[in-house]
């Protein structure tokens, strides 16, 4: 998770919501991303996405190997969800909740369907209240960013 957190803190510093994620399997990372939806002009470029697109092609396949797990800082929303279950990961563990959107059990729990044909085990709260703070931290800048430019 501290490289998960690593990653977050690169994404604030470039403007983008911190949030982070790593891929391992076998104790080796195999992908990791930061949010980039700002600098790339893409709404799908969550970090367990940018995550998922580098393992994926690491590995050249579009699936994840058995036993992989996704250490991510904030709880995943719908999209990247959706995209984790297709590549059939095995393990999502997550620092803080997103009580807005989080798909894990803050708004829902989509792994608790059984009409998905592949399930994933989840594990909430590990550096919960770093990740936490880094937000926090994150988007008090940014409102006091628009504060003063606005004067």
């Amino acid at each position: 998770m501290q490289q998960a957190l690593a990653m977050a803190q690169n994404g604030a510093s470039l403007g983008e919501v911190p949030v982070g994620a790593v891929l391992v399997h076998e104790d080796k990372i195999i992908g990791q991303g930061f949010n980039q939806p700002i600098s790339q002009h893409d709404p799908t470029c969550h970090a367990e996405i940018v995550a998922l697109r580098a393992a994926c092609t690491a590995i050249q396949n579009y699936r994840l190997p058995a036993d992989t797990t996704l250490y991510v800082t904030l709880e995943p929303c719908t999209m990247c969800l959706g995209a984790l279950i297709h590549a059939r990961l095995s393990r999502i563990i997550y620092a803080t909740r997103e009580p807005r959107a989080g798909m894990l059990g803050s708004q829902l729990d989509l792994t608790s369907f059984d009409f998905y044909n592949h399930h994933i085990q989840v594990a909430g709260g590990l550096c919960a209240e770093q990740s936490s703070q880094l937000l926090k931290r994150f988007f008090k800048l940014r409102r006091q960013r628009k504060t003063v430019s606005a004067l």
